[in-house]
């Protein structure tokens, strides 16, 4: 509806529409015509609406549209037409300035609300490099991708998602490295989102995931700026809404939740022994309770003959089977996990140590579960938070290996594995191998693979990304000056 040129008409709907406490109204006269001020409390600078303004409105010799836009000093404004963009503009956090007589009205930035400083994210701390981490401020963070990356091939694209939260979601790539038809994938799969809040970007991350039914996740998170500019610069498209310090990145390889935030900032021996042994940790976590289970109850003829022996006078008088010891010794750690995890900082930490070492001592001098698993389950657990981002999907699939190894044996155990592998090398997301670069096999990425090669090594963007712009590093040869 557009807005009228009489006042009250346009008071009345106003109030209908914005009918809240919080919205604030302020009149006052110019050059004989009712000035009306429209803003939201605690969203808006109250200093900055009186000096940018009021008082530059009171020094109006005739009130129009134009006069009004002309005279305020605010850098965004923008006439609004209707009542439904005053609306939008008011919950937005503007100042809308409306004129008895004039058929329209000015909305002017004068936000100002809390917001938490920037500071070294908690998820990924580093003892060299940036210690800058996003916030739940958009426009902080856009800011901070901007001073990394100084090109106006940086591009930024928003969009309102949400019916009743009007979330900001943006959408940053570069151009002419970002491959063809990518963004505009993730943009209209953006545009189809349709409903009430979004309230952080791991709810969007599920609209926009080819595969809802996965285990796996389908998009890289981050809360470093300088990992998501390193992240779009090899083509892929980063992605942040206001209200999250989480951005998210597609498309996603399983390798870069084994790389780590340091790996770029120290020599290339230390980052690949780093990843190795973030591997091996893997492997040790997901497969150490389940080979211990199958080796006790169908296989003992593989465990070494004194490991055994420590075994056989570990579990006299332990009432419960070694598959239903290992899950019973399991669930305690997940309960002291989730509860070191909701309760307070540090009360959740006393739990998780004092619970740990009191139930763990406790359950095996009572004799109801064997010192041998308790290790098994702690040192699994321990190699599990090697990989922290991954710590949710290799919790549930360590469950079900335990479950498979303990009903069926080593050989079912095998098999499943095997299931595991064929799964993870057949699935894709956004046209990109899960497992890349290593099935299918892209040689020329194997520089940054779990064996890092040095960054002068880097010249070629990935090929796993297929980015229509090869080369991202030229390497000056000096020329040699023979003489005479």
């Amino acid at each position: 509806m557009k807005i009228a040129k009489e006042l009250a008409k346009s008071k009345k709907k106003l109030k209908n529409l914005l009918g809240s406490d919080d919205v604030k109204t302020l009149s006052f006269e110019v050059s004989g015509k009712e000035i009306f001020l429209v803003f939201l409390d605690g969203l808006t600078d109250k200093q900055a609406i009186g000096r940018q303004i009021m008082l530059p409105l009171k020094t109006l010799a005739e009130v129009t549209l134009d006069s009004m836009e002309n005279c305020i000093l605010e850098p965004e404004l923008k006439k609004l037409s209707s009542y439904a963009e005053i609306e939008e503009a008011v919950l937005a956090g503007d100042t809308v300035v409306l004129a008895d007589g004039v058929a329209g009205a000015v909305s002017a930035s004068a936000k100002m609300f809390e917001k938490r400083s920037v500071a070294e994210p908690p998820t990924a701390t580093v003892l060299q490099g940036p210690r800058e981490g996003f916030v739940e401020t958009l426009q902080t963070n856009v800011g901070m991708m901007r001073r990394r990356l100084k090109t106006q091939d940086l591009k930024f694209e928003q969009y309102t998602v949400g019916k009743y939260s009007g979330t900001t979601v943006c959408v940053c790539y570069v151009a002419g490295v970002v491959r063809p038809g990518l963004k505009e994938k993730i943009v209209k799969k953006i545009r189809e989102i349709d409903m009430d809040a979004v309230l952080d970007s791991s709810y969007i991350a599920h609209f926009l995931a080819e595969h809802n039914t996965s285990l796996f996740k389908q998009f890289g998170t981050t809360e470093k700026p300088d990992i998501l500019a390193a992240k779009i610069l090899e083509g892929r498209v980063g992605i942040l809404v206001d209200g999250s310090p989480i951005a998210l990145t597609a498309p996603y390889i399983l390798l870069e939740d084994f790389q780590s935030a340091e790996d770029y900032y120290v020599s290339r021996y230390r980052a690949s022994l780093g990843r190795v042994i973030r591997l091996i940790a893997t492997m040790i976590s997901l497969l150490a309770p389940a080979i211990f289970v199958a080796a006790q109850l169908f296989h003992l003829q593989i465990i070494p003959l004194t490991f055994l022996l420590t075994i056989v006078n570990s579990i006299k008088g332990i009432p419960l089977s070694p598959s239903f010891e290992m899950f019973f010794t399991l669930l305690i750690f997940e309960v002291l996990n989730e509860a070191s995890v909701r309760m307070p900082k540090y009360v959740g930490m006393v739990v998780s140590i004092v619970g740990g070492l009191v139930l763990g001592e406790t359950a095996v001098n009572a004799g109801i579960i064997s010192a041998p698993a308790l290790m098994i389950i702690a040192l699994s657990g321990i190699c599990l938070y090697t990989t922290p981002e991954l710590e949710r999907q290799f919790s549930v699939i360590r469950v079900i290996l335990l479950f498979v190894a303990g009903a069926f044996g080593a050989y079912a155990l095998l098999l499943a594995i095997a299931a595991f592998f064929i799964y993870l090398c057949s699935f894709e997301n956004y046209d990109t191998p899960l497992l890349a670069p290593y099935a299918p096999m892209a040689p020329k990425d194997l520089k940054d693979g779990f064996i890092k090669k040095d960054q002068g090594d880097e010249v070629l963007r990935p090929v796993t990304f297929q980015s229509p712009n090869k080369v991202r590093m030229r390497v000056r040869k000096e020329k040699k000056d023979n003489g005479v």
